[in-house]
């Protein structure tokens, strides 16, 4: 499990072009680095379920990132709060 507090990098893949899926993660924070900010439990894989897989239990969490760097927009300290499972994020 992940601490709060832990730096991550949400991984830069983008399996919608390899052919159908369900992705749950964001197209504009792969790639891009923030910080855990809470443990919000463990649930079901949705990639998985969204296509009646097996689906394997994942931790879910709160990640912060910088919003001028997500964006190109806001003031220091804007943030966004965007909900990843664990197989996206690695260390940063």
């Amino acid at each position: 499990m992940l601490a709060p507090g832990t730096k991550v990098r949400v991984r830069n893949d983008w399996p919608e072009t390899r052919g159908p899926c369900h992705i749950r993660t964001p197209h504009y924070v792969r790639g891009e680095t923030g910080v855990v900010v809470r443990h919000l439990g463990d649930f079901p894989n949705p990639e998985d379920l969204a296509f009646a897989r097996p689906a394997p239990i994942l931790a879910l969490y709160h990640v912060r990132f910088a919003q001028p760097a997500l964006w190109g927009e806001g003031m220091a300290g804007d943030e966004v709060v965007v909900e990843i499972f664990e197989p996206w994020l690695e260390a940063a």
